[in-house]
């Protein structure tokens, strides 16, 4: 299938009919003899999941691991915050799925290891590019145009997607190159093409992004927002095997014309939301959490994306879970509104599957978002912090970094404390963050110190 060229804002009044022509008929061709098509058609939450999850994917199968971590109270002081006078053990064979009613008394929470999907890709950034990478291979993109910090998981997750499919990613990052490559910046360095962008160029991210993808493009060439390229997806899904022989028809060809794709600043699309959506369909399976039992989800916020797809596919199943986030990069009321603000693009794409369906009812506050136990401005680390990610890590085998995974290991522990988890389970989704410490131990020289020291100050 060949992608409708977008090259000016004139023609998407006319792409628009041409999708809307297009999805028509092929509803009512394969629907049965009803004057309002797809939208007669009552569906359960399941086969809603089913449907929308209906499409070609980037990861071969949605498995993750599931570990549980047992917590004790100990006389030693690890640092400050919620995690003092407690250690960890890590228990990589749990009990799940009816077997989790038999496990012991023992304060405990649980978690999805996402950190271990991709060696250099974070695993919330794998799911939310998970439905979006077969696109741009079945739509014959060339170029990738996106933007983020310096030390970007979001700009090396495409980096190095995009390498891998032979495609070419172009980085707008905000600021200066540090003296020193190192962590997200240095990876994306070597697997994509990185621009530093002025910090109050960069402020206008939407003329940026189309400034700079049009550069790439030069003359008679397609420059596609995200959003425009899935639109067009969505009629072409009952009819994908004619594009099964067009995907690797650009590689290799240096003289053809480029087709170049913008995607936002952390992948905040509701494209996104699908590879949560395939996630949660995993772990609500009998043998794993399963659909019955309470669940507290735990998982930190950069754009918030990951929380509301969790928080839509419970709805859409039925599940009995509670998706708690940690707002880290912005206020609870900037939360809340781009909540709002993925749910309505979400209904606008997938309208014609709602009817009757729950998720058409829902326009926000289904997430509960929560201050870090201790706030900061985002980025930065407090005093015991290093330390307790030192800890875990000793313990658990389990690595997590300061400025977004130790919120939610954090939180985890706050509520597996009986009192708050009541007869809930508590779960957090590990979204990974490896790379990342490699950044703040060059930003942070005196909180490694004492690792290269080889001492480890247990008492404050």
């Amino acid at each position: 299938m060949k992608m409708q060229r977008l090259p000016n804002s004139k023609t998407k009044t006319a792409f628009a009919a041409i999708i809307m022509k297009k999805a028509f008929h092929s509803a009512s061709g394969q629907l049965s003899n009803s004057p309002q098509g797809i939208c007669n058609v009552r569906m359960s939450g399941e086969e809603l999941m089913s449907r929308l999850l209906d499409r070609k994917w980037a990861l071969t199968s949605p498995d993750s691991k599931i570990h549980q971590i047992k917590l004790f109270t100990t006389t030693e002081k690890h640092g400050g915050g919620p995690l003092g006078g407690i250690s960890f053990l890590n228990n990589t064979c749990p009990f799940l799925g009816d077997d989790m009613i038999m496990r012991d008394e023992d304060r405990c929470f649980y978690v999805v290891r996402d950190d271990l999907l991709h060696p250099l890709v974070n695993g919330n950034k794998a799911r939310k590019m998970d439905a979006l990478l077969p696109l741009l291979e079945d739509h014959k993109v060339t170029d990738l145009v996106t933007c983020g910090g310096c030390q970007s998981a979001h700009a090396t997750a495409v980096a190095v997607s995009c390498a891998e499919r032979g495609l070419k990613s172009h980085l707008l990052l905000r600021g200066e190159q540090p003296q020193i490559l190192t962590g997200y910046n240095l990876i994306s360095t070597i697997y994509g093409k990185v621009t530093y962008v002025p910090r109050t160029h960069y402020a206008h991210r939407i003329e940026m992004l189309k400034s700079y993808a049009n550069l790439v493009a030069g003359n008679n060439s397609d420059v596609v927002w995200c959003n425009e390229i899935f639109e067009a997806s969505l009629t072409a899904q009952k009819s994908r095997a004619s594009c099964l022989g067009q995907m690797d028809a650009h590689k290799g060809i240096d003289n053809c014309q480029k087709k170049v794709l913008i995607v936002n600043e952390g992948a905040g699309d509701a494209v996104a939301l699908l590879g949560v959506f395939r996630l949660l369909q995993y772990l609500s399976q009998d043998h794993l959490l399963g659909r019955k039992r309470a669940i507290k989800f735990v998982v930190d916020a950069g754009t918030g994306t990951t929380a509301v797809g969790l928080g839509l596919g419970a709805i859409c199943l039925g599940l009995p879970w509670e998706v708690t986030a940690i707002a880290l990069a912005d206020t609870i009321d900037g939360y809340k509104q781009q909540e709002k603000n993925l749910i309505s693009e979400f209904k606008r794409l997938f309208g014609f599957l709602l009817k009757n369906s729950s998720l058409n009812e829902v326009d926000g506050e289904i997430v509960h978002w929560v201050e870090r136990c201790r706030p900061r401005k985002f980025g930065n680390v407090l005093e015991g912090e290093i330390e307790a990610c030192h800890l875990i890590a000793q313990l658990t085998g389990i690595l997590v970094d300061p400025v977004y995974t130790l919120a939610a290991w954090e939180m985890a522990t706050l509520l597996s404390d009986e009192k708050l988890k009541q007869d809930a389970d508590v779960v957090m989704l590990h979204t990974g963050g490896t790379l990342g410490m490699f950044g703040l131990a060059q930003r942070y020289k005196s909180s490694f110190h004492s690792l290269k020291d080889g001492a480890f100050p247990s008492n404050r």
